[in-house]
């Protein structure tokens, strides 16, 4: 089992256990280098190995779900940080000091949107158990003297929708709020928005409009830590594409971190046939894993296996978007479909703050019509695109016009499960 020393914003974890140590499950082995969040053994057994990179543990009995308890803590966020609490999202930000923000008149928000499409454990989650995720909204409220709670979820997500607001019945400390289906509604700019009607600065943090923005399963890990004192050591994952299975997303609940990849891909029956890209994450923000090395962590959303990539051998020109894939994912895979890539332009609500992309308002598109004209100007007979929802709808209302094919980065990753491409939204009567 291989344990990564990185799954957080920050710097890997300093290993606390040397080669030979026998570990249970649950045990510390690796602490932060100033932010971070610990790593947890996910099986017991022996330390074979330790790098820079990982900590490999074997003779793991995987069928024994026993752990070691964290200790007990005065504070929430304290607890939170001896369970090594991270964003399951994807970012991977360290919860307990999230939690250490006071905000008497603000919020804290769940964000349950999954934005990504084929992903869908999240939604599964509150589905079968929504009061996991209720209890670790209240327990975020308590640490940070928040007097309400939004749970932030997409509107089409009945089902769940239903679930969360039976557990919470007659309360109204926590209020379910229906956002709409579009992508990047997850973005935590664009939920705040939509929730209170306000924009945030990209250079601004959530705590400025007095909320604290967590994943759902975030906060299911919050109350495990609170009232089972369990560490972060397992993780829920969707694996979904070219499988023998179907093209149905496979739910995989509570996987121990480590787990390879490849092996709940052979649970879903293996890959069926030739393939294109192993995609760790969603459609959107994944980026391509290798299917020998890539394993669970603490941020994994998801794998996809795709079809294989169509070829382009022409001109191609790439539209950088915030909200998706930026240029170095767009340069991989213009190189996997063997096109020249002739010119690169960003979308005018790109702004880098801090060396990250951000988009001004997330969701909310200024057009694209200059952007078109200056790839095909550069002599562009086809655009390669990363944008978000409404961004897509402002290219296609004009590219096809000018004469330019348009694909989008997840092209490819949505014609495997017969999924919709990314293209026209409709039109709002």
């Amino acid at each position: 089992m291989i344990i990564p020393l990185k799954q957080h914003i920050g710097a890997p974890c300093t290993p606390i256990v040397n080669i030979g140590d026998e570990v249970k499950r649950g045990q510390c082995i690796g602490e932060p280098n100033g932010l971070g969040a610990k790593i947890h053994a996910s099986v017991s057994g022996k330390v074979v190995k330790i790098t820079e990179e990982y900590i490999e543990i074997e003779g793991a009995d995987l069928d024994n779900k026993d752990y070691m308890k964290i200790k007990k803590c005065d504070t929430i966020a304290e607890t939170a940080y001896e369970a090594g609490i991270v964003g399951s999202g994807g970012a991977g930000f360290p919860t307990h000091i999230k939690l250490q923000s006071e905000i008497p008149d603000g919020y804290i928000i769940a964000n349950c949107v999954e934005c990504e499409p084929i992903l869908n454990h999240n939604i599964r989650l509150l589905e079968e158990n929504p009061e996991i995720v209720i209890k670790g909204v209240r327990y975020a409220m308590e640490a940070t003297k928040a007097p309400k709670g939004y749970i932030a979820i997409k509107a089409k997500n009945k089902k769940a929708v239903e679930s969360l607001r039976n557990a919470i019945g007659d309360k109204d400390d926590v209020e379910v709020k229906e956002l709409r289906d579009m992508y990047p509604m997850g973005e935590e700019r664009a939920i705040i928005y939509e929730i209170f009607g306000t924009w945030l600065e990209p250079t601004q943090l959530p705590i400025e409009a007095k909320c604290v923005v967590m994943n759902g399963e975030t906060l299911a890990n919050l109350t495990r830590a609170v009232e089972d004192l369990k560490p972060v050591i397992d993780k829920d994952i969707t694996i979904g594409g070219k499988l023998k299975s179907g093209k149905e997303s496979n739910v995989f609940f509570q996987m121990p971190i480590g787990t390879e990849i490849n092996e709940l891909i052979e649970q879903c029956g293996g890959i069926d046939g030739d393939f294109g890209e192993i995609i760790i994450g969603g459609p959107y923000t994944g980026k391509p894993g290798d299917m020998e090395k890539s394993v669970v962590t603490k941020t994994s959303g998801g794998a996809i296996v795709t079809i294989p990539l169509p070829e382009f051998d022409g001109p191609l020109g790439l539209l950088v978007c915030a909200c998706g894939a930026d240029e170095t994912r767009l340069r991989d895979i213009a190189g996997k479909m063997k096109s020249e890539v002739v010119a690169v332009t960003k979308c005018k609500n790109l702004v880098e703050v801090r060396g990250i992309n951000k988009c001004l308002t997330p969701g909310h598109c200024p057009g694209q019509v200059q952007g078109i004209m200056d790839l095909k100007k550069s002599g562009a007979k086809r655009v390669l695109i990363s944008n978000c929802s409404d961004c897509t709808n402002t290219v296609m209302a004009c590219a096809p016009k000018m004469g330019v094919g348009v694909y989008h980065h997840t092209d490819h990753i949505f014609r495997t499960v017969d999924h919709e491409l990314s293209r026209r939204l409709p039109v709002e009567e």
